[in-house]
């Protein structure tokens, strides 16, 4: 009868360990928007800014994050990217295996030479990508990315364009996983991207 209360002590702090532990190895929870079931994300097939073919089927292995934008962009586009290379440094070891690409949404200005300087100032992990209109359109069509071309009289940039600001979480295995959105808490991005660089490939 003495060891009663201490077993049960003993219980109640697995109980308690497995609450904190997602249910004793129940299924993970994601922060982000999570894509369920999850699919194969749509190929990618465009240039880098080093000017080298880049197919996303090709990266199997990486935690993949895609974001789109462009450089001349004045707020969202600098912002979701800062954010991003924040992600990056608080994920200390893991960052190595994650990848961030840039799809730029204008690319009759948008250049290899413009990208590679646009993201090498944002973290030199970055890889930017572009492609012609027909690849660029295919692209946005696959991942769901209505972009607006606004003309912008009397403005030295004489147009912007208006996208959404969602960021694509791909894990190891190619398949789409997870959404974000600029502004969301970057310790949640850290948390499910450190998530999918740990979970065991398929």
């Amino acid at each position: 009868m003495t060891q009663y209360p201490r077993l049960l002590g003993l219980l109640l702090a697995v109980v308690v360990g497995c609450s904190v532990l997602s249910a004793c190895g129940g299924p993970y929870v994601f922060r982000g928007r999570e894509v369920y079931p999850p699919f194969p994300a749509p190929d990618i097939a465009l240039t880098d800014h080093h000017g080298q073919p880049y197919r996303l089927r090709d990266q199997q292995g990486r935690v993949i994050v895609v974001v789109f934008g462009f450089t001349s962009c004045p707020d969202v586009c600098p912002t979701t990217l800062a954010d991003l290379a924040e992600v990056r440094r608080r994920l200390g070891d893991d960052a190595a295996d994650v990848q961030v690409l840039l799809i730029t949404v204008d690319p009759d200005r948008d250049t290899q030479a413009v990208l590679a300087s646009y993201v090498g100032l944002c973290d030199p992990s970055f890889i930017g990508l572009r492609g012609d209109s027909a690849a660029t359109a295919q692209v946005l069509r696959d991942y769901g990315v209505a972009v607006a071309k606004t003309e912008l009289p009397g403005s030295a940039l004489g147009y912007t364009m208006d996208h959404p600001t969602r960021i694509y979480g791909i894990d190891r295995s190619g398949n789409w996983r997870v959404m974000f959105s600029t502004g969301d808490p970057l310790d949640d991005l850290v948390r499910d991207l450190r998530y999918l660089v740990q979970e065991r490939a398929e």
